[in-house]
């Protein structure tokens, strides 16, 4: 990826690197059937990995140790070199040292293998000398036509391919599945592959991306795009390079319909120059990721059990295309259980409407007299067993009439214990624990709403039925909080589906700025103006007089305010004088105001502005600051005084249209103000969201030369909008 303050030799490494990785050749790379270990030996314990997972994985393919000095290893033949193949194998697997890895390179090259494996550390991560390093051995790969994932990395592993190129061990049983994983941290991938194990999630690839000089994470993002085993995508990022090929990759996953589900951890600072503006205590460092990642409606969550718990439901259930209602139907086994699911429901927005009188009607016989038929329904444990004779207990047929109830849009369905270890033959439960799996799964295909498994535990799923789960297709999801948590995420991404705004490419500056630091007031009006933002009518004077012949000519009451660049909270030092009533308030407000500001010392007076006071209707913040990753990020709440008071703001990542500015807006805990809330006049958001899209696009023309864009307040009154207080900040 490319960083500010790159080399030319970086420059160059990135256009050459980009014309290597196409989909044909990530195809090739992630399949290997034939791999070579380059400084392998029996100490080695990447290299004794590797020889591991192959046989975990039931892998069939070569595996050649390559070492100067070993004749055997792993009950293989050494060869001294690359050179010395018979043939070219599918990739190479590095462990040499940093000072040898150009020279295995050259050996790839004359060996004709094109891709490899660097697991070798002491590059970018060490500094500029490192760097120096990654940057030439890069070039050299390119030049050899050579794809390489890593330096610094542990390489992946694909499951259905069974292709090993990974130097730590996996733990049988391996489970092929449909959640595809990628990591910026190689140590995380095992816990990864244990988390996924221990809840029945079956992996299709795992990749450890090391430090991505040329296979990056958008790259493995568009492989598992394509790749037709992995229906869902699961990243563990550490930072964000690229923001506008990591737009393009997730837009692509959505188009194909597949989630991404991310944990990404850090927060970003925002710079110098937005901590001068409210916005920059509005936005806030982590909080910046978590609106880019809405707008690419990629999933976030918080720790490794949230993120297969939410990539398992999603991979493993059958959703339509489009919203799916939010009226949950609970079928458990216990009355604790549906309490904490209805505690549950409410923060992820999902409702637990009353079954129909129909529905009720028809579940009562199935059930004790001691039961009480409602939703969220406690079959209680008596319904649970299934009677002699029959494969389905009473909870499966209440599951068959709730699915068909029309106040229901999705059912969260408590009815599938398995045992971790088979039960013994004479057991009720091994005769009818595979027939109830088989009917609950064909259940879930054709039932005219989703049907979500879950357990009323978070625990380890055991191997025995684990397996008999996986051979249905049925994930469990762990635990009444996880699974109704995971199910409100996917919702979610549903909702959003097909609706991304956030444009990939942030268009180039079109405004040639020479200031630096805050603008006055004055010449940020006119910015504002010269874009079509309404701004509150207004004078420069520099005198009492002119004061007064102005506030005249604007009408009564009126604001002075103090301008120069020097001075950007001006009520601070005295530097405004508000609801001015008449002409001698206004002469003697101008010496006030004027003197305070003479009294700043190095501050240059450009004049006072006068401007009409406004009443009524609503103050509102638009602040637009720069953040390092995703570039300028607009801020909207309540304005005026409420900024930090209320904490009540909405984020998006520019440039931004019309309807995602309302939907921003919407967000807010004061939306209800902005409809009119106890008598007032509601807002006309369409005129709102276009005045503030324009000042989206103001901010945005400025480049690299913002620092921030603040409107506060701005002021709002049915389709009355105009900008009272303006502030900019270029660097």
């Amino acid at each position: 990826m490319t960083h500010s303050g790159q080399s030319e030799l970086a420059a160059a490494n990135h256009k050459a690197v980009r014309e290597l990785v196409t989909l044909e050749r990530l195809r090739e790379f992630f399949t290997p059937q034939s791999i070579a270990m380059v400084g392998a030996s029996e100490n080695s314990g990447w290299a004794t990995a590797l020889v591991g997972a192959a046989a975990t994985m039931g892998f069939t393919g070569r595996i050649v140790p390559v070492h100067p000095r070993v004749d055997t290893a792993f009950g293989r033949k050494v060869i001294r070199s690359l050179r010395d193949l018979d043939e070219p194998v599918d990739t190479t697997f590095i462990l040499v040292g940093q000072g040898a890895v150009e020279s295995v390179l050259d050996d790839m090259a004359a060996a004709g293998i094109r891709n490899g494996v660097v697991v070798t550390a002491g590059y970018r991560e060490m500094g500029a000398p490192g760097r120096a390093a990654e940057e030439s051995m890069v070039a050299k790969a390119a030049a050899h036509g050579i794809l390489l994932l890593g330096p610094n990395c542990l390489g992946f592993f694909n499951v259905h391919s069974k292709s090993p190129a990974y130097g730590v061990p996996i733990a049988p049983p391996l489970i092929p599945g449909p959640v595809g994983v990628a990591l910026q941290s190689g140590a995380l991938a095992l816990i990864a592959q244990t988390i996924a194990k221990s809840q029945g999630v079956g992996l299709s690839l795992v990749a450890t991306m090391g430090n991505e000089p040329m296979i990056d994470i958008t790259d493995a993002i568009d492989y598992m795009v394509e790749d037709e085993n992995t229906k869902v995508i699961c990243l563990f990022l550490e930072e964000v390079t690229d923001r506008a090929t990591f737009a393009r990759a997730a837009q692509r996953a959505d188009a194909a319909g597949k989630p991404i589900v991310a944990l990404k951890v850090g927060a970003t600072e925002l710079g110098q120059a937005a901590a001068m503006a409210h916005t920059g205590s509005a936005t806030g460092n982590d909080a910046v990721a978590d609106a880019a990642f809405r707008q690419l409606n990629i999933i976030r969550v918080k720790g490794m059990e949230e993120m297969f718990a939410t990539a398992g439901v999603l991979a493993y259930n059958t959703f339509p295309k489009g919203r799916v209602g939010r009226r949950l139907g609970v079928v458990t086994g216990s009355g604790g259980g549906c309490d904490i699911i209805s505690d549950s429901a409410d923060p992820e927005g999902l409702e637990i409407p009353e079954f129909t009188q129909k529905s009720v009607d028809a579940i009562i016989p199935l059930l004790p007299d001691f039961a009480n038929v409602r939703n969220p329904l406690d079959v209680t444990g008596f319904a649970m067993a299934s009677r002699s004779g029959e494969t389905l207990n009473a909870m499966d047929k209440t599951l068959d009439i709730v699915i068909e109830d029309p106040n229901i849009d999705l059912v969260l369905y408590a009815g599938i214990n398995a045992p971790p270890t088979a039960p013994l033959p004479d057991n009720p439960l091994a005769q009818g624990f595979e027939p109830r799996l088989a009917w609950v799964a064909e259940r879930m295909k054709t039932a005219r709403i989703p049907v979500v498994p879950i357990s009323m535990m978070a625990v380890d799923q055991g191997a025995w039925g684990m397996e008999k789960l996986l051979q249905h297709g049925i994930y469990v999801a762990p635990g009444l909080n996880g699974s109704v948590a995971a199910v409100g995420r996917a919702l979610r991404w549903l909702d959003a589906r097909g609706s991304l705004n956030l444009t990939p490419e942030v268009p180039a500056a079109t405004r040639q700025v020479t200031e630096k630091g805050a603008w006055s007031e004055m010449r940020s009006r006119q910015l504002l103006e010269e874009a079509g933002v309404p701004i509150v009518p207004g004078e420069l004077v520099n005198s009492a007089d002119e004061a007064a012949a102005a506030a005249t000519r604007l009408g009564f009451p009126v604001v002075l305010k103090i301008q120069s660049e020097q001075i950007t909270h001006k009520s601070d030092i005295g530097g405004v004088a508000l609801r001015l009533n008449n002409e001698a308030d206004v002469r003697t407000a101008f010496e006030k105001v004027y003197a305070a500001g003479k009294a700043v010392q190095g501050a240059v007076i450009d004049g006072v502005l006068v401007a009409p006071m406004r009443s009524g209707g609503l103050e509102l913040l638009v602040g637009i600051t720069k953040d390092p990753t995703f570039g300028p990020v607009m801020a909207v709440g309540m304005g005026g005084v409420w900024v930090e008071i209320m904490q009540d703001t909405s984020l998006r990542v520019l440039p931004v249209d019309a309807a995602e500015v309302k939907k921003a807006f919407n967000e807010l805990k004061a939306a209800p103000l902005l409809k009119g809330a106890r008598g007032s006049l509601p807002v006309d958001l369409d005129a709102l969201a276009a005045a503030v899209t324009k000042l989206g696009d103001v901010a945005v023309s400025l480049g690299d030369s913002l620092g921030a864009l603040e409107v506060n307040p701005l002021w709002v009154n049915g389709s009355q909008i105009e900008a009272l207080d303006v502030l900019v900040i270029t660097e």
